[in-house]
């Protein structure tokens, strides 16, 4: 057995490192039944240009804010004939916005995960959350090391609890041994000694173990507080020892010179052992509750120590039955009476030893090892007799809840705001044409398929929008102030074309006879404006709509000879700019590629000509293969865009892209009945949810948006109108999909 671990790593000073470096040894020397061969080797990862002195076991490194390196690390994995990788999480040691940047490797990544989640917030940022919970899908295992991470991992994340295992801290085999011998050679004889141990950082509180300390040394002359670590790296790289040096100030300030003593140094662990072993009590006056593992604290349980901690999670969790003592956050009064009672009566402070002692002894590394062990061992094995289930390609477990309730936020009397600030609508873009045709589109789909109510509420907002903004010769306006003036005379071919498709689709599916008399008369006053389109892809949404109309009119000879005109337009011009090398109708690929060979295969299913087919799958498959080069759909981003010859943007992928590609796949699959663009549809229609360049969802659960898209950092966190709608058009024709799926089994 063969394991990858991709971790920090000593000689690097974090307390990642020290864990995964301990964590191995265990695993490799864990002594179980049926042993096998076991290797293991790190890729470490560095915040800077460290050029450590790495150990053997250390074969690569991945620099933290290079994504690429994270990318080249799953490779080298995948090509190591490694059995199992192991992930240490901690938030702060991944690049990209909240460590987006993991997600690049797991998702690239051919062999099993294990998860060791190092901390869980009760309250994660979007992103936060985001990052966990895809983590733990891509996971087999993923590891916590207390009840209250198991219970916030599911409550929170989602993450099933048959997924999560519990493994607590691991600490060495320390002996129990004579106090008063560790404390001659250490000149400590005769002294009660106190103990802090780890990298200073604010939240340590040691300011309120000095503050608490007046009142003790009053009554204990012989007391001895020792603080003992560095400043942790990446405090100095920011701040220097600032708060090292407010801490001395302190010391002089309740002058407590002679009872106060730091101890600057990275310790190893058989130094700090003895540390502890002469250290009649343990203190971690940490500020801050939500601290979810402290390796420092598990190492004091472990060696026996009195422990007195605030009350943060692992503390609560292992002082828990008399192990310690807690004391409220900042409360350096009670912390003072709990010190003077403990140094007074010796048979309490030993009995909190020995409990803390004996709870210590089952998490020793060799048990931490085995437990490690019999965990991968089991996702192996499960893994061996895997068997997918490939009998529908849509999964509907993978599908978020439908809701509108964004869109309900961004819809005003008037119509829809195109733009947000964040969740926010942003009133100062106004209304625009495109998104309430595309909004007109979305409720229309919303009503025909769910019956949803909010749908049919909003419908006439976006229809009576389009009204008024139509011209008295057909054409159409397309931006409208948020105090309703106008702001154009003529709007773009494109809000044209959006609009004849959405009025198209109306006609086909009418909620009422109202919307279906009035959708018929702005349609017929635009019809003398579509032969004059001239931009494609403006072609391609009026030959939608168009699609739509005649299905529900198909004897209408003037919309079908209008058809095939407008169908030749776009063969045509295929036809002048294809080359062997690039199937395209001009020398550059930009947005909603998806819906020229879409208004293709309409035309086709309506005019019955094997030309219009083939272009359509010639232009199809020329996308597919520039956006399905890996397992997931990769969008052209619109910083450049993809002009021949060129490569290609990889970001400001944009979603209404992603929901054409949905929209074409769909057609072609319907057309052709092949199953292998059912896939690629799904797979588009993931890429909302997090199959995508950086692995992270542009869908937002909480609010029911959809981020306008996927920059190199992570998502763009505005959530407007256009990335919404685009969202929720994917989802209702994948839903259509699946009802089809279901119905063929």
């Amino acid at each position: 057995m063969k394991i990858a671990c991709v971790s920090t790593f000593l000689p690097r000073k974090c307390g990642i490192a020290t864990f995964s470096n301990n964590l191995l040894n265990a695993i490799l020397k864990a002594d179980i039944k049926d042993d096998f061969n076991k290797s293991a080797y790190v890729i470490a990862l560095e915040k800077y240009s460290n050029n450590f002195n790495y150990p053997e076991i250390v074969k690569n490194t991945i620099r933290q804010d290079y994504q690429l390196d994270y990318i080249k690390a799953a490779k080298y994995i995948n090509y190591s004939h490694a059995n199992l990788c192991i992930i240490q999480h901690e938030f702060g040691i991944f690049g990209g916005e909240s460590g987006t940047y993991i997600l690049s490797l797991t998702r690239n990544l051919n062999i099993p995960i294990i998860v060791v989640f190092h901390t869980v917030l009760k309250e994660p940022s979007y992103t936060q959350k985001a990052i966990i919970q895809k983590l733990s899908r891509n996971a087999d295992k993923v590891v916590v090391m207390s009840k209250l991470a198991v219970k916030l991992l599911n409550t929170i994340y989602d993450v099933p609890k048959g997924k999560i295992t519990k493994i607590e801290h691991g600490v060495p085999d320390f002996k129990f041994v004579n106090r008063r011998l560790t404390k001659s050679k250490y000149n400590l004889k005769g002294k009660k000694v106190l103990l802090t141990f780890g990298l200073l950082n604010r939240n340590k509180g040691i300011e309120i173990a000095l503050k608490s300390l007046v009142e003790v040394v009053k009554k204990h002359k012989n007391v001895i507080y020792i603080i003992l670590g560095k400043t942790h790296p990446n405090v100095v790289k920011e701040s220097g020892e600032e708060y090292r040096t407010y801490l001395h100030g302190l010391v002089e300030k309740y002058s407590l010179r002679k009872y106060v003593y730091f101890y600057d140094h990275f310790v190893s662990d058989e130094e700090l052992f003895n540390y502890l072993s002469a250290a009649d009590i343990y203190i971690t006056p940490y500020l801050n509750k939500e601290q979810m593992t402290s390796g420092s604290l598990a190492y004091a349980v472990g060696a026996g120590a009195a422990v007195i901690s605030t009350p943060y999670w692992h503390a609560e969790e292992l002082l828990a039955k008399g192990r310690g003592v807690l004391f409220n956050f900042g409360d350096y009064q009670t912390l003072s009476n709990i010190l003077n009672n403990l140094l007074d009566n010796t048979n309490e402070l030993n009995s909190l030893r020995k409990k803390a002692y004996d709870y210590g002894r089952k998490n020793i590394w060799s048990e931490i090892g085995k437990q490690y062990i019999v965990l991968i061992s089991d996702v192996l094995e499960k893994n061996k007799k895997a068997i997918i289930n490939e009998e529908h390609i849509i999964n509907p477990l993978t599908m978020p809840h439908f809701t509108l309730k964004h869109i309900d936020r961004l819809t005003f009397k008037t119509g829809i705001i195109q733009h947000a600030v964040y969740n926010i609508p942003n009133l100062k873009e106004g209304f625009c044409l495109d998104d309430n045709s595309r909004a007109l589109l979305m409720t229309v789909m919303a009503w025909n398929q769910l019956k949803d109510n909010k749908a049919l509420e909003l419908l006439p907002t976006y229809l009576s929008f389009i009204n008024y903004m139509q011209n008295d010769d057909g054409t159409f306006r397309n931006h409208l102030s948020f105090n309703g003036n106008f702001l154009d005379e003529n709007g773009t071919e494109d809000s044209f074309g959006r609009t004849v498709w959405a009025l198209g689709y109306l006609l086909r599916y009418p909620a009422n006879s109202g919307y279906s008399q009035l959708s018929f008369e702005i349609l017929s006053k635009a019809l003398p404006n579509f032969i004059k389109l001239k931009e494609v892809r403006s072609i391609a949404f009026t030959i939608s709509g168009l699609y739509h109309y005649l299905k529900r009119y198909p004897s209408d000879e003037k919309m079908m000879n209008l058809l095939k005109d407008l169908t030749n337009k776009i063969v045509n011009r295929v036809n002048d700019f294809k080359s062997a090398e690039w199937y395209w109708f001009e020398n550059k690929l930009t947005y909603a590629n998806g819906n020229v060979p879409l208004a293709l295969f309409y035309s086709y299913k309506l005019l019955k000509d094997k030309n219009i087919l083939l272009t359509a799958q010639e232009l199809l498959n020329f996308l597919v293969k520039i956006k399905f080069k890996n397992n997931y759909l990769s969008i052209i981003g619109n910083n450049g865009w993809y002009e021949k010859g060129k490569l290609p943007s990889l970001f400001a992928q944009q979603p209404v892209n992603a929901s054409s590609m949905v929209l074409l796949l769909n057609q072609a699959y319907k057309v052709t009945k092949d199953k292998d663009y059912l896939e690629k549809m799904y797979k588009s229609y993931l890429w909302f949810l997090g199959e995508n360049e950086l692995g992270i969802p542009l869908y937002n659960f909480e609010t029911g948006g959809c981020s306008d898209g996927l920059e190199s950092y992570g998502a763009n966190r505005n959530q407007g109108a256009e990335s919404t709608l685009a969202y929720l058009i994917a989802h209702l024709k994948i839903l259509k999909a699946l009802e089809k799926d279901l119905a063929h089994h």
